[in-house]
């Protein structure tokens, strides 16, 4: 490999390289052939007999055509996007004529499916080869835009979360505004995306999977399984059902991972001592998804449920699109509240408040004044990553007691922590600044105000569950999903576990009404309803 690619990574034995290739079939490479190219849908996978193979990345507006590596006899082509189905960007040219095994994508996945050593090794290699590929090809996809702006950060969030490579350009930076002018755009066109020669004005996570081809698309196989929402709850249930033989696919609106995605650091999820954030949770997670052959499509909204037949609902999509299927697990979640106080779409959209504490959003605040509100476990995450950041971080919280809703190790931290002043039985009352946020004032519960310096407002203060979609299925007053013990006598006498008042519809997660807004408990959820999924399609 050349570059940041230099590492081979793992590779096929001898014997997994034959048993591979029975998947497949030999042809013969010309030199200056190209196996596959940057723009294509799709592409196949390659065994290298006796070829040597150039990966490439062709010329953006920013850089010259680049040699990522180069592929000899025993080698293999190919990373993650042969599971995501994301567009090809990178282009493969034969530069030493030989054989090779072409493996077409169903076949691949058959043979992941059947070989589980093999498939431990391809799959550790795309995940490497992604990472490699991110450092060394990102300007395959190029995002230039404001870096305090919202839609910069929803972008950035978006493609971070999907694995995207790409290379990122603050536009008041040299690059940035060089980079602007040489494709023609203008301070109303950010943040904008480049991808494939294609300039996206005004991009967003749906415009970009659009054009990287992440967007729904039927393949007329039948469908078992649709879980809406990716959270942990509904990533759960793609990882098992898939794993279990049900054709799943997993679709979320807006990115992976939910409101797990968002903390910067869960220390009491069993199996990692030493804590971890949501994001490293959910990329794991989506691997594992891939490996298994999930379909994963985000951003992809659903609208509506369709349960005229009540043995094949159908998920209805915002684009006018439907997918029938065999069952529906049903794990949107909930959204973040905000509050009601003048300006606070303003700084919203200026990036000035926030509702999660992942690496994006903390990076930048070193040294600077931050406000926290809420009282539960995401609130103390996102204070003490501010703060062992550098911020000086001001916790704001209605309760008399921070430990109230809080798990003890944190509140205990908090209590300890040098960067952190808390604040009880305080509101936030108003918002002050220009463009950017620069004070807010609280009042405790005596009547008693204080302006705090504030450069970002981090907001935890709760949410409500995204239910309206699953229209004819029987929810509580607040719009959680009822679900087995929950439902109305009438059903709950023949009811399986997660099961809704739709026979073929199950909920998980924080939208279920009863749920432990834990992570461990919504992969618990997950999990058991694949099983109550399994006995309620047995008799088709």
């Amino acid at each position: 490999m050349n570059d940041a690619a230099a590492q081979r990574g793992p590779v096929l034995d001898d014997e997994q390289f034959r048993r591979l290739a029975e998947y497949g079939a030999v042809e013969h490479a010309e030199v200056g052939h190209d196996l596959y190219t940057s723009g294509e849908d799709t592409y196949d996978f390659f065994l290298l007999q006796s070829a040597t193979v150039d990966i490439v990345r062709t010329a953006t507006a920013t850089e010259p055509e680049r040699l990522i590596y180069r592929g000899g006899a025993g080698d293999f082509l190919g990373e993650l996007n042969l599971l995501t189905g994301q567009h090809v960007y990178l282009t493969a040219r034969v530069v030493s004529a030989g054989t090779v095994v072409r493996i077409q994508p169903a076949m691949l996945r058959r043979a992941i499916a059947e070989q589980v050593d093999i498939a431990d090794t391809l799959i550790e290699a795309f995940r490497e080869r992604r990472e490699v590929i991110s450092a060394a090809a990102g300007n395959a996809l190029e995002l230039v835009g404001r870096s305090d702006a919202g839609e910069t950060l929803t972008l950035r969030t978006y493609v971070t979360q999907m694995l995207l490579p790409n290379y990122w350009l603050d536009a008041a930076s040299r690059p940035g505004s060089s980079l602007m002018r040489r494709v023609g755009l203008s301070e109303d066109d950010l943040p904008a995306a480049m991808v494939n020669g294609l300039v996206l004005r005004r991009a967003t996570p749906r415009t970009v999977a659009e054009a990287l081809g992440l967007t729904y698309r039927p393949d007329g196989r039948p469908i078992d399984l649709v879980v809406v929402g990716a959270g942990p709850a509904g990533l759960a249930a793609a990882v098992y059902g898939a794993s279990e033989g049900l054709v799943t696919v997993l679709l979320d609106r807006a990115g992976l991972g939910g409101q797990a995605a968002k903390s910067s650091r869960i220390e009491n999820y069993l199996g990692f001592p030493h804590g971890v954030s949501g994001e490293h949770l959910t990329r794991l997670a989506m691997i594992q998804a891939l490996k298994f052959g999930v379909r994963i499509h985000s951003p992809c909204a659903v609208v509506g449920l369709d349960l005229s037949d009540e043995r094949r609902p159908a998920i209805l999509l915002e684009d006018g699109a439907s997918i029938r299927c065999r069952a529906v697990i049903a794990a949107t979640g909930a959204h973040y509240r905000h509050l009601d106080l003048a300006q606070w779409r303003t700084f919203e959209k200026t990036g000035c408040i926030r509702y999660a504490a992942t690496e994006l959003d903390v990076r930048g605040y070193e040294g600077q004044p931050v406000t926290v509100v809420g009282g539960a476990n995401s609130a103390g995450q996102a204070a003490l990553s501010l703060a062992t950041r550098g911020a000086t971080v001001d916790l704001i919280i209605r309760g008399t007691d921070l430990g109230a809703r809080m798990s003890s190790y944190l509140s205990d931290r908090i209590r300890a922590h040098s960067r952190i002043r808390v604040h009880t039985s305080s509101t936030i009352r108003e918002l002050a600044g220009g463009d950017t946020l620069a004070s807010i004032i609280t009042e405790r519960s005596d009547g008693r105000q204080s302006r705090l310096a504030c450069r970002a407002l981090f907001c935890f203060i709760g949410a409500d569950p995204v239910s309206g979609w699953l229209s004819g299925v029987a929810k509580d007053n607040d719009g959680f999903v009822l679900t087995d013990n929950r439902l109305p006598a009438q059903a709950l006498r023949t009811a399986l576990p997660f099961q809704t008042s739709a026979p073929r519809v199950f909920a998980v997660g924080d939208l279920r009404s009863g749920s432990t807004k834990r992570v461990a408990a919504a992969v618990g959820d997950g999990a058991g309803a694949v099983s109550s999924v399994h006995m309620a399609i047995a008799d088709d």
